[in-house]
């Protein structure tokens, strides 16, 4: 494990709760291990809320928020695994979105 990744790990883990995605993307703008993590986390946030709005459709938003909910919290289950690991572990198909964002 590198030094970035051993100094920024706990702060890498956090970016993966919620709107506590900015705490990385904010505080630790020279660590590309909390960026890394920080951009995921925000996608996972983002991702959630267009869930969320989906979900005022009857009966199918509803599924499709159940289903998305279970995948994105396990999603963000391994994220923090692997930022405590300090590992930079890219999530399937959303962290090709995170690799896009420029902060």
């Amino acid at each position: 494990m590198d030094q970035d990744a051993q100094q920024n790990r706990l702060v890498a883990a956090i970016g993966y709760l919620g709107i506590l995605c900015l705490v990385p993307l904010l505080l630790k703008k020279n660590s590309a291990f909390a960026q890394h993590h920080g951009k995921q986390g925000l996608v996972l946030l983002i991702t959630w809320c267009l869930l969320w709005v989906g979900n005022i459709i009857p009966i199918i938003g509803t599924i499709v928020w159940i289903l998305g909910s279970i995948v994105l919290v396990l999603l963000l289950i391994l994220g923090v695994v692997n930022a405590l690991n300090g590992k930079m572990w890219e999530m399937p198909v959303l962290g090709e979105y995170a690799k896009q964002i420029k902060i």
